[in-house]
């Protein structure tokens, strides 16, 4: 699969977004002290909305360029794996080699850090890696403030790169919230902001069969899955081999962006995996 330059969405105008906050707020203050607090108020409490809401939304483009679907008609699903590596990540590969299945696992930078060896198995198994931020602070990730932020994106890609030998181009925002000060990062680390357009929501306590019906209502071409791995219910690898089972129903593939077209004559869709005994 050949990538179209405009794939790689790398932050040009990291702050954007502060000319439009200067000029809000100053709208605010100019309505209260013509039209009194009945008419300030509302406008300011609208006014912070249209800043805060973009942050939990996993696919606005309101403070970084995001990538939720790869373009074109080719029956190719791009699949992520987030949270890893685990003690997980053995089984998770045997299952892709299994399905002949490539995916990008946007791993954490201190669990990288603690299992170099798995993140080395990964790559030499054909797959690919992306940032998924140091520490993993899903409770307060949203309100990180510009150095935190920039050390957490920092650390993880130094500690990717050195244990792969070559930077990682994907990141991806912890729970999908991107607050104003994640852009510079990227642009620093000229990463390409990765979100999705078919998630279960396995990361947490799930019933995977809600998950894997969640996942398949919106498996289609150009699909980017979102799943996990080492999540504390257990169910993740079940989940993982559904939705591959699903793809394969349908005749999509899951590739890496940035691997080459098949050759001529070579199917794109994946074979059939050899049955396992017990």
């Amino acid at each position: 699969m050949t990538v179209p330059e405009t794939l790689h969405r790398i932050p040009r105008r990291p702050w954007r977004w502060l000319p439009w906050l200067v000029v809000s707020q100053l709208a605010v203050a100019l309505a209260w002290w013509a039209w009194g607090w009945a008419v300030g108020l509302p406008l300011m409490v609208a006014s912070h909305a249209l800043f805060m809401v973009p942050v939990f939304l996993p696919n606005s483009r309101f403070y970084a360029p995001v990538l939720s679907r790869l373009p074109g008609p080719a029956p190719h699903v791009w699949l992520t794996l987030d949270d890893g590596p685990s003690a997980e990540t053995p089984a998770v590969l045997d299952l892709l080699d299994r399905y002949q299945a490539k995916a990008t696992f946007f791993m954490v930078g201190e669990r990288a850090a603690a299992q170099p060896a798995l993140v080395r198995q990964v790559l030499a198994r054909g797959h690919d890696l992306g940032n998924h931020s140091h520490s993993h602070p899903q409770t307060r990730f949203w309100r990180l403030g510009p150095a935190t932020m920039a050390d957490e994106i920092a650390r993880c890609q130094q500690i990717l790169t050195d244990i792969a030998g070559s930077p990682p181009r994907w990141y991806r925002s912890v729970v999908g919230m991107t607050n104003p000060f994640v852009a510079p990062a990227l642009k620093r680390w000229d990463l390409t902001r990765v979100g999705w357009s078919a998630r279960g929501f396995d990361g947490v306590d799930c019933q995977p069969q809600q998950v894997i019906d969640r996942v398949v209502a919106d498996l289609r071409s150009g699909a980017i899955v979102l799943l996990h791995e080492g999540a504390a219910h257990g169910h993740n690898l079940a989940i993982i081999e559904a939705v591959l089972q699903a793809m394969q129903k349908r005749g999509l593939q899951a590739v890496l962006p940035d691997a080459p077209a098949p050759t001529a004559g070579e199917p794109s869709s994946p074979a059939t995996p050899a049955p396992t005994t017990a």
